[in-house]
């Protein structure tokens, strides 16, 4: 999909809006908001719509806004404020509906205004009063590195156990997690938007470096043990992590290296 046409699609709302009625404010979010500058093929509409006082079931029930400017191939409410939808034409949206005195309770990042009613005063609400998701300062590195060891411990013996599954999600889950939420704190970071509701958007960008050996440390539901012991090789470089730990965890990859021997 082109980007100038995710760009008219949005325009193409705020009018349908203004036919409509009811609606005051219309501004995107995210790469067709203020970010701009990372719109590219593969992007994707988030907008928000501010409604008067009692219109909002009206625009969360009542799509016919939304059919009028493109026929939709699918719709879902995926939370009490509005939907996720893809239009006929594959143009990908994510939107939600609130009224101007729900604002300042709603976390979101800054948004471009697409539209507004001509009587309405805006008063800022597309610039956000609350803090917006966790800030990455709030984790420290000793807490997530030792998180992330716990992980991989518990992760091997739910992989030595049989539970593979459960496994994946401890190891390539939960331990990266915990990795990328202090990747700050231990490699060089590029500029490049960071997500303050996902650390781990544009990490590629972001962290290159890391972005090479994540592959090793993620290598899938049946080579857990293997990635494990890779996640562990750079946690060692980075913190020094309790020997024993370590220990436990290498002997516990083992056997789980030799039990997937044994079964093949």
């Amino acid at each position: 999909m082109r980007k100038q046409d995710l760009l008219d699609r949005l325009d193409a709302i705020g009018q349908s809006l203004e036919t409509t009625g009811g609606a005051l404010l219309l501004f995107g979010l995210g790469s067709v908001g203020t970010e701009l500058e990372r719109l590219d093929d593969y992007s994707d509409l988030d907008f928000f719509v501010i409604v008067k006082p009692e219109y909002k079931s009206r625009f969360i029930e009542q799509l016919d806004w939304l059919e009028s400017v493109h026929p939709l191939a699918f719709s879902f409410r995926n939370t009490k404020d509005g939907h996720k939808i893809l239009f006929e034409d594959g143009i990908y949206a994510e939107f939600a509906v609130f009224e101007e005195n729900e604002m300042e309770h709603i976390s979101y990042t800054e948004g471009r205004i697409v539209w507004q009613d001509a009587h309405f005063i805006n008063n800022d609400l597309h610039i956000p009063t609350v803090q917006n998701g966790a800030s990455k300062k709030e984790h420290s590195l000793d807490y997530s590195i030792n998180e992330a060891v716990t992980n991989l411990y518990v992760g091997l013996c739910r992989y030595a156990r049989g539970e593979k599954l459960s496994a994946l999600k401890f190891v390539q889950g939960e331990a990266i997690d915990n990795i990328v939420n202090v990747l700050h704190l231990i490699e060089p970071e590029v500029e490049y938007f960071p997500d303050v509701f996902s650390h781990a958007r544009r990490l590629e960008k972001r962290f290159p470096r890391f972005a090479q050996t994540i592959g090793d440390m993620m290598q899938g539901y049946h080579h857990v043990p293997e990635s494990a012991l890779h996640i562990l090789k750079y946690l060692e470089a980075a913190f020094p992590v309790n020997q024993r730990m370590g220990e436990e965890i290498r002997r516990l990859a083992k056997i789980c290296m030799e039990l997937n021997e044994d079964s093949q």
